[in-house]
Order: structure tokens, then C-alpha cells, then sequence
């Protein structure tokens, strides 16, 4: 364990891992119960183009990712405004485009390499001293903004309807929500992958929600269990030298599972 502590990439990536997997699991609740847990998969796909577009142009993906997925989540709360669809099919439909413009995007800069590879399936401890920074930032203005909006919020996952009564501006709520939950999903890549980013988002709000008896406990379970996955996941990944985004999501599968027997034995 000390030898595994002692090298400055591992360090690195257990700082920025710990405070991307906190600020995905905080968004996440807020997503997990708004019923649009999924636009984080949406959200991945369009990184895609991102990244594809930074590597034909020689830019970091992650500034050029930024504001391209950013669009997109504004696009999405578009789409289900003016067209009145559910927020899936909205969420389906951005997918399916980002996805495709990134295949083509990446077909013009020269195909799959092994950079491109490392962002569709994680590279954590190739994270950036800048990358940790901008990781810290994140997490700052997402506890920032639990602290200033909380009411805003839980009023808005709860009772929507009702939030609309009380004069909160919901549609307002909601742009916030997935602007910052942008920037996660883009820092996010980097921890466990474009392919794998949503289980960040999903896996520790639900097992949280599982055992949980108030909405605040929820939140401090969920970043509990998402900076466990990202520890565990990634000293397993060192000792066996396997993938450390895929461990990472199947470290929090884990923590699901024990959350659901916990929820069966001694929840009530």
C-alpha cells in the first residue's frame, strides 16, 4: 500500500477520481430522481465528438468538450420543452447524434489511436496536475450550489408541480443542473471512461437511496460510496494491472449489491 501511495500519478489520480466520483454522485441523486439519470450516457456520447473534434484540431479535449456537451444538455431540455416528449427520447436523440457526429469526426482525424482509446475507456493516472485543479472546482461549485439552491432543488425533484406554485423557477433549476452535470460528465472521462461515465452517475445515488432514511443522508452516502469505488477500484486496477475505469465501475456494482441485501436484512 505505501509503495502503491508513493507514486505521483497514483496520487493524482486518487485526488481527481475522489472529487469527480463526489461531485457525480451529488448530481447524480438530483438526476436519479428527476427520472433523467440517463443524460449522463447522452452526455458521454457527445464527448465523443469532443474529444474526436480536440484531436483533429490538436486541442485539449477537455476545454473542447466543455462547451460542445453543454449545448447538447441544453438541447436535450429543448427538445422535451418545444416538442413535448419525455425526457428520454430527447436524451436518445442527442445521443445518437453526438455519437455520430464523434464516429465521423474521428474518421477524418485518422481513426482510433491509442489516445482516443484511453478516453473511451478511461485513463485515470494520466491525469493532469491542471486536471486535479479543474476537479476541485467542480466539486466546489457543486456543494456551493447545494448550499445556496437546496430548497430550489429538492422542491424541483419532488414535486414539480407544486414547485411551480411556490414560484420556483424550475426550468431555471433544471439548465443548472445539467450545465454542471456537463462538466462533470467531461471530467469524468478521464476517471472511468466515455463509455462508462452514467454508472457514476447512477450506481451510488441508487445504492444510497437504498438504505438511506433522509434525503441528506442520501447525499453524504452517495459521495461516500462513489470515493470508495474510486479508491478500491483503483489499487485493485495496480495490484492486477487490469483496467481501472472498468474496476471502478464494478467496485461500485459491488457496493450496490450490498446495499440491496443491507436495504432486505435491516432496512424497514
Amino acid at each position: 500500500m505505501l509503495e502503491f501511495l508513493s507514486y505521483g500519478f497514483v496520487q493524482r489520480g486518487l485526488i481527481a477520481g475522489s472529487l469527480v466520483a463526489a461531485a457525480c454522485a451529488l448530481l447524480g441523486v438530483f438526476l436519479v430522481l428527476k427520472r433523467l439519470s440517463l443524460i449522463g450516457d447522452g452526455m458521454s456520447h457527445v464527448c465523443l465528438t469532443g474529444v474526436a473534434v480536440a484531436l483533429l484540431t490538436s486541442t485539449s479535449p477537455v476545454y473542447m468538450s466543455v462547451p460542445i456537451v453543454m449545448a447538447a444538455s441544453a438541447g436535450i431540455l429543448k427538445i422535451t420543452e418545444k416538442f413535448k416528449i419525455y425526457g428520454d427520447a430527447a436524451i436518445g436523440i442527442v445521443s445518437a447524434v453526438g455519437l455520430s457526429v464523434g464516429l465521423l469526426i474521428t474518421a477524418l482525424a485518422g481513426g482510433f489511436n491509442t489516445d482516443l482509446l484511453g478516453y473511451l475507456f478511461g485513463s485515470i493516472l494520466t491525469v493532469s496536475a491542471s486536471e486535479t485543479i479543474l476537479c476541485a472546482v467542480l466539486l466546489l461549485i457543486v456543494l456551493v450550489g447545494l448550499k445556496l439552491f437546496y430548497r430550489y432543488l429538492v422542491s424541483a425533484c419532488f414535486d414539480e408541480p407544486f414547485a411551480h406554485t411556490r414560484a420556483v423557477p424550475v426550468q431555471t433549476v433544471n439548465l443548472i443542473l445539467v450545465m454542471i452535470t456537463s462538466v462533470a460528465v467531461v471530467l469524468a472521462f478521464k476517471v472511468v471512461g466515455i463509455f462508462l461515465i452514467s454508472a457514476m452517475l447512477i450506481i451510488p445515488p441508487v445504492a444510497a437511496l437504498l438504505i438511506s432514511r433522509t434525503f441528506k443522508q442520501v447525499l453524504w452516502l452517495a459521495s461516500l460510496f462513489g470515493v470508495v469505488s474510486v479508491w478500491a477500484g483503483i489499487y485493485l486496477s495496480f495490484v492486477f494491472n487490469i483496467p481501472s475505469g472498468a474496476t471502478i465501475i464494478l467496485v461500485n456494482l459491488a457496493i450496490l449489491l450490498g446495499a440491496f441485501m443491507w436495504s432486505k436484512c435491516y432496512v424497514r
